[in-house]
Formats: C-alpha cells, structure tokens, sequence
C-alpha cells in the first residue's frame, strides 16, 4: 500500500529535541516514533507520540536522536537527509537480509540499517537513472540519517570484502519481457 504517511514497520524509542516541540525548549525527551510522512520537495516527516500521550507529526529527521545524549548536538538537516522526498506516494519495507547489518555512508557516518522507504509512482521513480530507495540508518553517534541507495555500503562480514566506494554504472533502461 502506498500512502502520503504510513506505519513504521516497527516503531523506535527516540528522544526528541524539544527545540522543535516546545517553546523555549531545551535537552532531550523521550518518544516513540511510529509513523512517516511524505510530500514532494520537503525533508520526510516523523510522527511521534510524546510521554504525555500528545501526538506529534511531522518532525525533520535532525529533530530525532537515538539517545538524550547524542554524540552530535548540532545535527543538521542535511546530515540527516541528502535529498527532498520525490512525491506523496512511498511503501516501507525491512528488508531481512539488511536487518541490522552495519551501513558506511558516503558523508562518512557509519551506523545500522534501520529500514527501507521505496518512492511509488513519481516521475524520478519511473527514470530507471534517477529511482532510489532512502534507507533509514541508525548512526553510531544516535542520530537518524537518511539516505538514497548510491550513496551507503553495507557490511555483511561472511560475505563483503572492503573496496572502497565502487565506480557502478547507472541504470539507464527499462527491462521489459515482451
């Protein structure tokens, strides 16, 4: 199913920056986040349920920390998302053989796989060059990094061998069997 806002495929303990939640807000507190939001050209929205019971919706990524005490205070934007969601539509997925391995981002974060966002039915979607899936990655310092497919290896320690970033071509054509 594809939606604008979805379920997590399972939800996290994070801790929210109260200088997006509250007035004159400071330090960390506890939540539960359970639920994405997706519009085009904006970061991706988190959903979270407050201790007090509040719902609330819509937080960047930068705002959620894995801990109260995050190795990185300052987190930026754009350490947590490289690139605007492409349209409304997206599925969440885990996928097995991912769960839980470790992830090198590009950026130079490392951290765990979390999950997958796949876009559905947007036009960089439909251009096999320009289709990725955000992969959701815990870093090691606590904090939530999102980013597209070309831009993080994993490490399955039975199987890759470290290379260094491989020089991969882009998909350029649409396979079809009739």
């Amino acid at each position: 199913m594809s939606s604008s806002s979805a379920s997590l495929p399972r939800h996290y303990y994070v801790w929210v920056d109260q200088s997006f939640i509250r007035d004159g807000g400071a330090g960390y507190e506890p939540a539960v986040w359970f639920g994405l939001h997706s519009h085009p050209g904006r970061a991706w929205g988190c959903h979270v349920m407050l201790e007090s019971g509040a719902f609330y919706r819509g937080l960047p990524p930068h705002a959620l920390a894995f801990s109260a005490t995050p190795a990185c205070t300052d987190w930026t934007l754009p350490q947590a998302q490289i690139w605007d969601c492409y349209g409304r539509d997206f599925a969440l997925l885990v996928y097995d053989y991912l769960d839980g391995l470790r992830a090198r981002v590009k950026s130079g974060e490392t951290g765990e796989y979390l999950f997958t966002a796949v876009p559905q039915g947007d036009a960089f979607t439909h251009d096999p060059s320009q289709g990725k899936e955000f992969m959701f990655i815990r870093t090691t310092g606590d904090r939530l990094t999102i980013v597209p497919t070309n831009n993080l290896l994993f490490e399955e320690r039975s199987f890759t061998v470290d290379q260094g970033w491989p020089r991969l071509k882009k998909s350029t054509e649409v396979w079809s069997c009739e």
